[in-house]
C-alpha cells in the first residue's frame, strides 16, 4: 500500500523504568505459569485414557489455544520492558494483529462449542453419546479454527489497506485495530465501522448462545435434587468463570468504537495474558478427573 511507515514503537503499559522493571519480572512469571500449566493440561489429555470425554477433548484445543494466543503477544510485551528501542517492523505489527484475532475468536469459538457440550450432558444426557461423538467434535473444533481465520482476515486486510505515513507511536504494548486505525492517515470512519461490526456480530452471538445454554440448564436442574444441583453447577463453574473473565474484557473493547486508548491496554491483559494462565488452574484444580490423571501421568 501507500504506507511511508516501516515501522511502530509500541509504547507499552508504562514509561516509567521502575514499574517497567516490575511488569517485566511479573509477566515473565505470568508468562512461565500460561505455556506450563496449559502444556501440562494438553499433555495430561492426550496421554491419559480415562479423560476421553469431548469435554476434555475441547479443553485439550483449549489450553492449546491460549499457548499461542498468548505467545502472540506476551514475548514482545516482556522484552519491551527491558529495552529502549520498542519497535516492531510493520510486517509484525501486522502479523501480531493477525495472531490476535485468530486465537482469540478462536477461543471464543471453542468456549462456545463447550458451552453446547455442557448443554447436551446435563440436558440431553440419555442422547449425549450419539449428539457429541469424536468426528462431531472434530468438525465443531475445524469450524473453530476457520470461524477465527475469517473473523481475523477480515480484520487484518481492511487494516493493511490504509496508509500510514506517521507518527508511528502505537499506545498500546501489542498491535491491534483500533490504536492502528488511530494512527492511518485517512478517514478510518467506514474502516472502523466494518471492524466494530465483525467484533460484534461474532462476540455478541457466541455471548448469547453461552448464556441461553447456561440459563436452559439451570431451568432444566428445577426437578434435580441437591446433590444433582451440586454436581451440575461444579461441572459448569470453572466453564463459566473462564467466560466471565475472557468475554467481559473483549466485549468492553471490541463491540464498540474505539476510545481511551490507555484504559483499553490495561484491560487488554485480563483476556490476552491473565485468562490464558488461569485457565489451567481454574479447570485442573477445579476437577478430580484431571488431577487423578495427573498424579498418574507423573
Amino acid at each position: 500500500n501507500a504506507s511511508s511507515v516501516k515501522e511502530f514503537i509500541l509504547l507499552g503499559l508504562s514509561e516509567n523504568q521502575a514499574v517497567q522493571k516490575i511488569c517485566f519480572v511479573m509477566f515473565l512469571f505470568f508468562y512461565m505459569v500460561t505455556v506450563a500449566g496449559n502444556l501440562l493440561i494438553v499433555i495430561t489429555v492426550i496421554s491419559s485414557q480415562c479423560l476421553n470425554s469431548p469435554m476434555y477433548f475441547f479443553l485439550c484445543y483449549l489450553s492449546f489455544v491460549d499457548i499461542c494466543y498468548s505467545s502472540v503477544t506476551a514475548p514482545k510485551m516482556i522484552a519491551n520492558f527491558l529495552v529502549e528501542n520498542k519497535t516492531i517492523s510493520f510486517v509484525g505489527c501486522i502479523a501480531q494483529l493477525f495472531g490476535v484475532h485468530f486465537f482469540g475468536c478462536t477461543e471464543i469459538f471453542i468456549l462456545t462449542v463447550m458451552a453446547y457440550d455442557r448443554y447436551v450432558a446435563i440436558c440431553r444426557p440419555l442422547h449425549y453419546t450419539t449428539l457429541m461423538t469424536r468426528r462431531v467434535c472434530g468438525w465443531m473444533v475445524i469450524g473453530s479454527w476457520v470461524g477465527g481465520f475469517v473473523h481475523s482476515t477480515v480484520q487484518t486486510l481492511v487494516t493493511t489497506q490504509l496508509p500510514f505515513c506517521g507518527p508511528n507511536k502505537i499506545d498500546h504494548y501489542f498491535c491491534d485495530v483500533h490504536p492502528l486505525l488511530q494512527l492511518a492517515c485517512t478517514n478510518t470512519y467506514a474502516v472502523g465501522i466494518i471492524v466494530v461490526a465483525n467484533s460484534r456480530m461474532i462476540t455478541l452471538s457466541c455471548f448469547f448462545i453461552l448464556v441461553m445454554s447456561y440459563v436452559v440448564i439451570l431451568v432444566s436442574l428445577k426437578s434435580q435434587t441437591s446433590k444433582g444441583w451440586h454436581k451440575a453447577l461444579s461441572t459448569c463453574g470453572s466453564h463459566i468463570a473462564v467466560v466471565i473473565l475472557f468475554f467481559g474484557p473483549c466485549m468492553f473493547i471490541y463491540i464498540r468504537p474505539s476510545g481511551n486508548l490507555s484504559a483499553d491496554k490495561s484491560v487488554a491483559v485480563f483476556y490476552t495474558v491473565i485468562t490464558p494462565m488461569l485457565n489451567p488452574l481454574i479447570y485442573a484444580l477445579r476437577n478430580k478427573e484431571v488431577k487423578s490423571a495427573m498424579r498418574k501421568l507423573w
